[in-house]
Formats: C-alpha cells, structure tokens, sequence
C-alpha cells in the first residue's frame, strides 16, 4: 500500500495591531512546532515561502512584514527597542511564551537582540549573516542609495521608470494603493533610518544569551568576514557555525542549504519550551 504524501498547507496572511499600528505576517502553515522568521531591510515575511516549505512539516513557519515593511504600517522610528517589542507583541499575539527565531540581516540582528534582551522568550535563534559591529569604520552607509527611489508613482510604468536600474530588484514586490497609484513596499526614508539604527557594537547582545544559535555565514559576498565568524563562534558557547557559498542573500540563493543547515541544527539540540 502506497503512503499518502502530506498535503500543503496554504500560507495565510493576518495581522494585529500594536501602538495604533497595522503589523501583518504571513503563517506558512502546518502541524510542526513554531519557528518566526525575520526579514531584512527591502524585503518581507512571503520572501521566505521556499525556504519554508523545505522545513515542513517538522516546522511551522511564521513571517512578520517587519515595521515599514510589506503589508505593515509604517512606525514613527526604527530603533532596536522598536523592532525587538514587534517580535515580542507577535508571540503574545500568537500565544507562544517562546520559539525559535531566524532572522536575516537586519532581522538576525533582531534576532539576537531578543534573545538577549528576552531570554525566557527563544528556545534557539538562527543569524543568517547579520554581523555585530556595523559603520564602526565610518565608512558610507550601504543603503544609501534607496535616498534616490521614488516611494511612489501614478503608473507601476512610471514606478519602474523612475527607479531606473534598480527596477528589476523591486518591480515585482511592488503595491497598487487604493487610487490606482503604485509604490513600494517600504519608503526609503524610513529604510535608511533602520539602517543608521542598525550601526554600532552589537557584541555585548550577541554574547548575552545562552541559547543555542546558529550562524549561517555568506562566504561569497557576505557581510561578515571569516575572522569575525570565528570570533562570534569562539565568543558565544553554544554557537555553531555554517558557511554557504552564496553572497549576502542566503535564503533566496540557496533555500534548501538553508532549509537543511536550520533543521540539521535544530534536530540536534535540546529545546525548551
């Protein structure tokens, strides 16, 4: 007799509100346990879709459209408390006193960041290629040019015109408003406010917790030099290390590395909670 295939669960968009504003996720579905997942800057929560059907069934993953991202309001700033209490109102929204966090960029920075600031909150965090020292050597930001994008247009045409050769990075993430008007799903004063809060020494949130942690790092193109891997691995007990071949976007270059990197190391350690 033939085995049934478990089917796919649908992904479902909803949302909550917290201090007036909208924060919407997207739930990928499923029996497994809860793993809440954490974009970078530009991007948003349905951005990890491949990588979440890669770790289903074991687990059910849950993306935010952080602050000023996707589907979600815009906050009045975007600070490191700011988006550290988002993921902390989700758990509450969602009922869970704690879970695995996996964050990307700026998300694995707030990934750390609440395991270090909420403990009794995360079981487990993954950092995929989120440093802790940013700007430390004055050098120009690297999001300064979204500064240039225009955040909205009366035609998706006119949209794509305007962002010139950034077209094809952002052309399908784009959002019709109401009155047929288009933009983007972030405004880029608010993303180059994120990244100036994103810049300093992280190092003493990094070291604070005594979860297991992954780092996943991006040896091709990454933003974290080998020696600092070494030195965030050798600095934290409990952290393990990975490296992919794939530059700073690891989760959409190589999904399924990922996918097996976050199960092979969640299989492996004990969970509370």
């Amino acid at each position: 007799m033939n085995q049934s295939t478990p089917q796919a669960t649908a992904p479902v968009r909803a949302e909550f509100r917290i201090d007036g504003r909208r924060l919407s996720y997207v739930d990928f579905g499923g029996p497994g346990r809860p793993l809440i997942a954490l974009h970078g800057h530009m991007s948003e929560g349905a951005s990890f879709a491949r990588v979440a059907a890669a770790l289903a069934p074991e687990w059910r993953v849950i993306a935010p459209d952080q602050r000023g991202h996707g589907e979600s309001d815009r906050a009045p700033d975007y600070s490191r408390e700011g988006y550290v209490a988002d993921v902390v109102a989700l758990l509450d929204h969602l009922g869970l006193d704690r879970a695995v966090v996996m964050g990307h960029s700026l998300g694995g920075i707030n990934a750390y960041q609440l395991a270090a600031r909420h403990p009794e909150r995360v079981s487990a965090f993954v950092n995929m290629d989120a440093p802790v020292r940013l700007g430390l050597d004055g050098g120009p930001d690297p999001l300064a040019f979204v500064l240039a994008l225009p955040y909205e247009a009366p035609t998706r045409e006119a949209m794509i015109e305007g962002m010139g050769h950034f077209a094809p990075f952002f052309a399908d993430a784009l959002r019709e408003n109401p009155d047929g008007s288009w933009r983007l799903p972030f405004h880029p004063e608010d993303i180059h406010e994120s990244e100036q809060s994103n810049r300093g020494d992280h190092w003493a949130d990094w070291t604070a917790s005594t979860c297991p942690a992954l780092l996943i790092r991006a040896a091709e193109g990454g933003v974290i030099s080998a020696e600092d891997a070494r030195a965030m691995v050798e600095r934290r007990p409990g952290t393990r290390l990975v490296e992919l071949r794939t530059d700073h976007f690891v989760y959409a270059a190589d999904p399924e590395g990922v996918a097996a990197a976050v199960a092979g190391f969640l299989r492996s350690v004990a969970l509370a909670g």
